[in-house]
């Protein structure tokens, strides 16, 4: 059956939430999936991933950044995607080549043909089938986050949650910006609107992928 499905959004949008419960609902359909996540999905990408968000490593530059961020999809794709596809297995992936058009993109200034065309050799061209975008105010995802710090759900506060409010409002805006010209791919969801109405959205379209899959073998 082999879909790749990615999720992307701002700091504290709800993407690991929403991933563990399409998770849970496959699971129980009986289809095989697989969560994984970028940076990180491979054990280089992991290690890459701990270079990224160290909030030590305040002193990356923007172009080191983006390198290590396809750095890294390179060995997922290579390592990991590529393989699941191949077996039909459904892959839920927290974030994907998106984010680094958003965040290195809008959010740091980067050329964003530069960024596409590290992508394309990051990716080997590999398109997500559906990208659910998170979409919720700035200062409403920071507070998420920290208040999932402050409950001790993740292990320390990274390095892109000490960015400030006006990057996380540019990483926003190009998110919007991307998903415009791509609105079959590309599904704009309110994050605002409540954990299980955001889920049935993304419950409905999944199953309609599915359904649509499962004709054409």
């Amino acid at each position: 059956m082999g879909l790749f499905i990615t999720f992307e959004g701002i700091e504290g949008s709800g993407k690991t939430t929403q991933i563990r419960r399409l998770k849970r609902y496959l699971t129980e359909r009986g289809i095989p999936c697989v969560v994984t996540r970028e940076p990180g999905g491979s054990p280089i990408g992991e290690k890459i991933r701990n270079i990224l968000l160290n909030p030590d490593h305040g002193q990356i530059a923007p172009l080191t950044e983006l390198l290590l961020y396809e750095a890294a999809r390179s060995q997922h794709v290579e390592e990991v995607i590529k393989p699941l596809l191949k077996k039909g297995t459904v892959i839920l992936c927290d974030r994907f080549s998106d984010a680094s058009l958003a965040y290195q993109g809008y959010g740091r200034g980067i050329e964003l043909e530069l960024i596409k065309k590290l992508n394309r050799l990051a990716t080997d061209r590999i398109q997500p089938d559906v990208t659910f975008l998170l979409d919720c105010p700035p200062r409403v995802g920071l507070r998420r986050a920290i208040d999932r710090n402050q409950r001790g759900e993740t292990a320390k506060e990274d390095r892109f949650e000490r960015e400030s409010l006006s990057f996380h409002r540019r990483v926003r805006k190009g998110y919007l910006a991307l998903a415009k010209p791509h609105p079959k791919r590309v599904k704009l969801i309110d994050a605002g609107q409540g954990e299980g109405k955001v889920f049935e959205t993304i419950r409905q379209i999944v199953d309609e992928l599915i359904h649509r899959k499962a004709k054409k073998r």
